[in-house]
């Protein structure tokens, strides 16, 4: 990834009369999960010039300055008729009051609770707001008939896409996004987006998988040859097979077996993100998310969430010492009708108190219920460590819930499926320790599923659960240590990583440990070392094969031999 690059705005003429300005940055601009990969991004802005001209999306905060430098270079506001919002939030409102401030007749289009939002960001000032439904039209002139298509779920429920039939571009906001930042416009060569894609996928879309897939449904009936997300960029070559990603990923969580209801409400945007970091830690566990914004569901959508999962989660701001009114009639709404053999957490952000959390937690012991994680506070915005930590707290719940499914069921004999698993068993492999240091951020694992895969450069694979914490830090081009245990000196490094860690608890305290070149720990008991960067993942069912390159290794013990870890079955470690 190239980096220390000023931030700036690319503009590109798509066709005629329609352009994107790209407001860029190859650093990684706020504490959300969908940023972790740490490749830059963009946020993409339209400007469609009929008769009439639209604004379609204009940027955060972070590039309202250049943002409104570029655009007034190619337009005069006040010619502007129309800013189309493909969602709100206060981090664009931003950016929309300095555009006001110049050109107040503007008319801003959005959804209903668009609407709502807008209300909030800018209580005092009348604005020229048209509220616009599924099906619903402005006509631009020459030919730019724009079509709108409300596309919501619990994140985004003012999400609104747009379709332009002269020029067969969709306008997708947050759908088929990614957060890299390159010079390239369109997607040639899209292939080398498919990671980028799919994780911003799990972060943001996997725990909405019903809406996904109902959004998916309802564009598929517009004819576009080009698909205009908010970030990444645009999808030309590989948008058929975007589409088919989408399906299938969408599918797949929607079928697991296992379902968590995650209700909460935001005030300003905190508690979703924790939402939202949450989730990715449940769902990249295996367990689906059933995630609802008590501000804008229905008490019945509420009460046939929390009957019908495995497990809830209540997430809450506190408002003037308050839970919002939301909250209150949803956890009443739990209250009646959850199962006290679920489980349940809790989690918050707050600003100067967390009288909504303390209300929430208290309730729910009362109650009598157990926990599937600590309680998690956070003040004011969440961190890279806090956000981890959230996952992390995710995956344990998660892992709670399948150990409850598992306890139910009869056990099987399987004559046969047990003689394939003792034989599968039969394969060695070396015992290892993989380890990462990445900003604040560290892991640490056991592993024994690894082998050289090539000679030059010199690699190999390991494969790494999806449920592993330090999996979300094993990406490509991400850095790491392949620690390689001594026969006869491997227990306490074993015990130390076999043991469970209580999310965001140190992997290292009380090991002999000093830093390599890439800045991942080096184990110093070990018999030997390898600093390796990730050179490519597959996805493999219930775990990732990461093939890895070796930069620089070191035998630390020269008498020693490699540990080998023999299992009885291939059903487990």
């Amino acid at each position: 990834m190239t980096v220390n690059k000023p931030r700036d705005v690319q503009v590109y003429l798509i066709t005629e009369d329609t352009r994107v300005m790209r407001s860029r940055t190859w650093d990684r601009l706020k504490f959300e999960i969908e940023y972790g990969l740490k490749r830059g991004t963009t946020a993409n802005s339209f400007l469609i010039q009929g008769e009439k001209t639209a604004l379609i999306d204009p940027p955060g905060e972070s590039f309202t300055e250049i943002f409104l430098t570029a655009l007034k270079e190619r337009i005069n506001l006040t010619d502007i008729d129309y800013i189309i919002l493909g969602h709100v939030n206060p981090n664009r409102g931003v950016t929309l009051k300095a555009i006001l401030e110049l050109a107040p007749n503007i008319t801003l289009i959005c959804s209903n609770p668009g609407a709502i939002n807008l209300s909030k960001i800018f209580p005092e000032q009348e604005l020229k707001i048209t509220v616009v439904k599924g099906g619903e039209t402005v006509n631009l002139g020459n030919g730019h008939l724009l079509e709108f298509v409300p596309t919501p779920d619990p994140r985004f429920p003012d999400r609104l896409c747009t379709y332009d039939p002269k020029t067969q571009i969709l306008y997708t906001d947050k759908l088929f996004g990614a957060h890299i930042c390159k010079d390239q416009v369109l997607d040639e060569g899209w292939q080398v987006y498919t990671e980028d894609r799919r994780y911003y996928f799990d972060c943001l879309m996997a725990p909405h998988a019903g809406q996904v897939t109902a959004a998916l449904d309802k564009l598929s009936s517009f004819p576009a040859k080009i698909y205009a997300p908010g970030h990444g960029p645009l999808v030309r070559y590989g948008l058929t097979e975007l589409n088919v990603a989408y399906q299938k990923w969408s599918t797949k969580e929607k079928l697991q077996s296992i379902i968590t209801a995650l209700v909460y409400a935001s005030a300003y945007g905190n508690t979703a993100t924790l939402a939202q970091a949450i989730a990715r830690g449940i769902t990249k566990a295996g367990v689906g998310v059933e995630s609802i914004n008590a501000e804008f569901a229905e008490p019945d959508e509420i009460k046939a969430a929390v009957e019908k999962s495995a497990g809830f989660i209540f997430g809450s701001p506190t408002l003037g010492g308050h839970a919002p009114t939301q909250i209150q009639t949803a956890l009443g709404i739990a209250l009646a009708n959850g199962d006290k053999n679920k489980l349940v957490g809790v989690f918050g952000s707050y600003g100067w108190s967390g009288e909504a959390i303390d209300l929430l937690e208290s309730k729910f012991r009362d109650g009598g219920y157990t926990f599937g994680f600590e309680t998690i506070r956070v003040k004011f915005k969440p961190t890279d460590v806090t956000l981890k930590y959230c996952e992390e707290a995710g995956t344990d719940f998660a892992q709670g819930l399948k150990k409850a499914q598992r306890a139910r069921k009869p056990k099987g004999v399987g004559s046969a499926g047990a003689r394939t698993e003792q034989a599968l068993g039969k394969i060695v492999g070396s015992l290892c320790v993989v380890t990462t240091q990445q900003g604040d951020l560290g892991g640490g694992m056991l592993a024994s599923w690894v082998s050289q895969a090539t000679f030059n450069p010199p690699g190999f694979t390991v494969a790494v659960a999806k449920e592993r914490a330090i999996e979300s830090l094993l990406h490509t081009d991400a850095s790491f240590v392949l620690n390689i245990l001594q026969e006869g000196n491997e227990k306490t490094l074993m015990k130390q990583f076999l043991k469970p860690f209580a999310p965001g608890e140190d992997r290292f305290a009380n090991l002999a440990v000093k830093r390599a070149e890439n800045g991942s720990p080096i184990l110093q008991d070990a018999l030997a070392y390898l600093e390796c960067r990730v050179a490519n993942r597959m996805e493999c069912s219930d775990h990732w094969v990461i093939y890895a390159v070796a930069d620089i290794g070191e035998v630390l013990q020269n008498s020693g031999v490699t540990a080998i870890h023999h299992r009885k079955s291939g059903s487990h470690y």
